[in-house]
């Protein structure tokens, strides 16, 4: 748990730059919801706002962990609401997602995942 502490900086600039990357949904929302879900059954305001506004949540998320690894006080804070985020999404997939849907997200799971323990071992590692 000390390594993860001691690297906090480096896992959440890496973190918030694969999260970052979803900026890539408000560009182009058919395009982020066939690779990321297989499918782009969505139509008019449904994938231009909804979607788009997503991405641009997302991307939120991801600037925030950047500017958390600069700034130690607003890690705890930071790293709960990404957490959270993940969390949310990847217990959304895996309650309504299709099997294609889900087979094809099962990428961002693993790497969402791995994000949400390592956040919460540094919150456990910080507090001890």
């Amino acid at each position: 748990m000390a390594f993860i502490v001691d690297n906090i900086k480096w896992i959440m600039l890496v973190s918030g730059v694969m999260t970052f990357s979803m900026i890539y949904a408000a560009i182009a929302p058919r395009a982020a919801l066939n690779m990321t879900f297989g499918e782009a059954k969505a139509e008019g305001a449904a994938l231009e706002i909804v979607t788009r506004n997503w991405g641009a949540l997302i991307a939120l998320i991801g600037a925030m962990l950047i500017y958390g690894a600069f700034d130690p006080p607003g890690q705890p804070f930071i790293l709960i609401v990404a957490g959270v985020s993940k969390l949310i999404f990847i217990a959304l997939i895996l309650a309504n997602g299709s099997a294609t849907a889900r087979t094809k997200a099962a990428g961002a799971i693993v790497i969402d995942t791995i994000m949400i323990v390592l956040f919460a071992l540094y919150l456990i590692g910080r507090a001890g």
